[in-house]
């Protein structure tokens, strides 16, 4: 696999889908700079890896679409990748029973998103807040982070700074900072 990493948009965006280049467009618009690698869908954790070798230093979160058990509140959280996710541990932070997976037709239905291209950036097509963003405490200490641009053929290397205080304003999202790994 060979991976380059680029400044911002891509010139040619004939084959993107709709949902990526509306994603540029945003990133643009907030003056927020990227870098970006193109790839193959990352389907395995070696592609991922080679992937978050391009990205780095930045920090890789493991983005988790999850719901409480009536689906009627829905939750994206963001973790840094090597850790777990323990509902117990999340529920109590944010007063919610036990928490799940959300079902894909809900990350369609708000996001605009299907399985394996989960990003915060996704907030963006969530105009109607269903979705509460949950960043993990350790993610917004990193400098960079990397997510995906609604897509999972593309990854892309922001400064932390731009995505909570510029991008989630944008888009009308606060977020609750949550702490992981304490049991």
């Amino acid at each position: 696999m060979n991976l380059k990493l680029e400044k911002g948009r891509p010139k040619d965006v004939t084959d993107r889908l709709d949902k990526e280049i509306r994603t540029y467009d945003l990133l643009d618009e907030l003056k927020i700079s990227y870098e970006r690698v193109d790839h193959e869908p990352a389907e395995t954790m070696e592609a991922c890896k080679a992937i978050d070798e391009v990205l780095a230093p930045a920090v890789i979160c493991k983005n988790l679409f999850l719901c409480n058990t009536q689906k009627t509140k829905f939750y994206l959280l963001m973790i840094k990748e090597d850790k777990k996710f323990k509902t117990k541990e999340i529920s109590g932070q944010i007063n919610s029973p036990r928490l799940s997976f959300a079902p894909a037709e809900f990350m369609k239905k708000y996001l605009d998103i299907t399985p394996g291209s989960v990003s915060v950036l996704g907030l963006m097509n969530d105009r109607e807040n269903n979705v509460t963003l949950l960043v993990d405490e350790d993610v917004l200490a990193s400098e960079y982070f990397g997510c995906h641009p609604c897509i999972n053929t593309s990854s892309l290397r922001l400064k932390t700074k731009d995505v909570f205080e510029k991008f989630t304003k944008a888009v009308g999202h606060e977020y609750t900072v949550v702490t992981l790994g304490t049991e």
